[in-house]
């Protein structure tokens, strides 16, 4: 059957679905169960300033078939300008669930990205989160593009319905554009530096920061080399801001 499609809107002419956890993980479902490939992508205020400024990385995006409100900023954003009250989707988290929910139904999961260790120990996490959890394959990220045509094959040799690409931004995105349509999956994500966080090279802020939406600065301290990246915040937030005021006056807010 044909996944129904989430209602989507643009932040800053970048485009976001109106999901919750629950809505995105039903629409996995029903990509699962259809008859071609869809990419899961996340969206936050770092990449919608990339794609303002990268039209290759802005159709990308427009062609995924999800695009989660990763960031708290994105949430915000969607509210302040009347587009939507959306709630965050973490890409981790979604990927969590998607595991889960595929050791209980038998979904097949090749895993591709990371230095090697960080892969081969990613794959050990999620195989001890998720009983069962059918994990056909697994490749580290770096690869040259000669190598592609092999690591397609492993894919596809696999059985894989779902691919978890952690490539981070916007590398996943630009190899998903090139080599989805060879690919015989149903779902493939982008999870940018997920392996490492369940590898435990890198640690994801604490429950307490997650709650009050602070990852990103707990990120940011805990990461300083992350600034540079990181100078997308109040840039969008500037932009946003800009955009909130230029509104008619007629412009309602609605609820979504």
């Amino acid at each position: 059957m044909d996944a129904v499609k989430p209602a989507r809107i643009e932040i800053l002419g970048v485009p976001v679905d109106c999901v919750s956890m629950t809505t995105a993980l039903d629409y996995v479902d029903e990509l699962l169960r259809g008859g071609e490939a869809g990419t899961v992508l996340a969206i936050n205020p770092e990449k919608v300033i990339k794609a303002r400024q990268d039209p290759v990385l802005l159709g990308q995006l427009k062609t995924a078939a999800l695009l989660i409100p990763d960031g708290i900023g994105i949430v915000g954003a969607a509210r302040l300008l009347g587009l939507a009250n959306i709630e965050r989707v973490p890409g981790i988290d979604l990927m969590m669930r998607i595991c889960e929910r595929a050791a209980e139904r038998g979904y097949r999961v090749f895993l591709y990205g990371a230095v090697p260790e960080v892969n081969a120990a990613a794959s050990e996490a999620l195989a001890a989160a998720f009983p069962g959890l059918r994990i056909v394959g697994r490749q580290h990220g770096y690869l040259s593009e000669a190598e592609m045509p092999a690591l397609v094959s492993a894919i596809n040799n696999s059985g894989a319905d779902i691919l978890l690409a952690a490539l981070g931004s916007p590398r996943q995105e630009q190899w998903m554009a090139t080599h989805l349509a060879q690919l015989r999956i149903k779902v493939c994500q982008g999870v940018g530096g997920s392996f490492d966080v369940l590898a435990g090279t890198v640690r994801r802020a604490p429950a307490s920061w997650r709650d009050r939406n602070m990852e990103w600065a707990y990120r940011l301290l805990s990461q300083p080399r992350r600034l540079m990246r990181q100078t997308a915040l109040p840039r969008f937030a500037f932009q946003v801001l800009g955009k909130w005021l230029s509104r008619s006056p007629r412009q309602g807010h609605t609820s979504g």
